[in-house]
């Protein structure tokens, strides 16, 4: 069984399908604290809200929204047992769909690299989890995966900058820089990109954020 803490359509506010319609699946559970976590609903599983779902709950439910984007976020959706979501993600394959995963980067993605698209953050210093990353994960992304970088401080565009050229990472794959909703301008972003030349490397802001409350749930 899968612990869903819930799902919803709406256009996909972030990553390579960004403004693109999908369907979304929140799994209950993290297993780190960012200091601007955005969906502490779905982190701690004794007060998060949760239904256990078996593989099949949910197929039926993306088979009944005619849409082929998927999205399996969080919480840390690696968090469930693997057998499960295994099974989830070969079975929507199978059926035509596209799947995303968003993972925190702690968790190692070799058995999800060839059968979804990875979205994986980098925690940065102000995050408060950089110890925690599974820096082994920047090797097994190929091109059609991301390595995204939510950065609160420059401190943490210098970090994500060392990373870049240390990891040769946008040789490798789409790198995303985001800010920390309300927290960093975006037009220090885009000056720092044009200071470091940052060629491939893209500007992400969170779509649902700018076109909802950005307390919203379910958009």
């Amino acid at each position: 069984m899968l612990r869903v803490n819930e799902k919803f359509v709406s256009i996909n506010g972030e990553g390579p399908h960004s403004g693109m319609l999908a369907v979304f699946i929140r799994f209950a559970g993290c297993n780190l604290q960012c200091s601007y976590c955005d969906t502490q609903y779905a982190v701690n599983l004794t007060t998060a809200e949760y239904k256990e779902e078996s593989v099949e709950d949910i197929l039926s439910y993306i088979e009944e929204q005619g849409i082929i984007n998927i999205v399996l976020t969080g919480g840390e959706p690696l968090l469930q047992q693997q057998s499960e979501l295994l099974m989830l993600i070969e079975n929507l394959n199978a059926r035509g769909y596209k799947v995303d995963i968003e993972t925190n980067g702690s968790i190692d993605i070799l058995p999800y690299k060839d059968i979804a698209c990875i979205i994986m953050d980098y925690k940065l210093p102000m995050s408060g989890m950089e110890e925690w990353m599974c820096i082994k994960n920047l090797q097994h992304l190929k091109n059609s995966d991301v390595v995204k970088f939510v950065c609160s401080t420059e401190k943490d565009l210098n970090r994500a900058y060392e990373l870049i050229q240390e990891q040769e990472l946008t040789k490798k794959v789409k790198v995303f820089l985001s800010p920390v909703f309300g927290m960093l301008d975006p037009v220090a972003i885009v000056d720092y990109i044009k200071q470091k030349r940052l060629n491939n490397v893209a500007l992400q802001l969170q779509l649902h954020k700018i076109l909802w409350d950005p307390q919203a749930r379910g958009v």
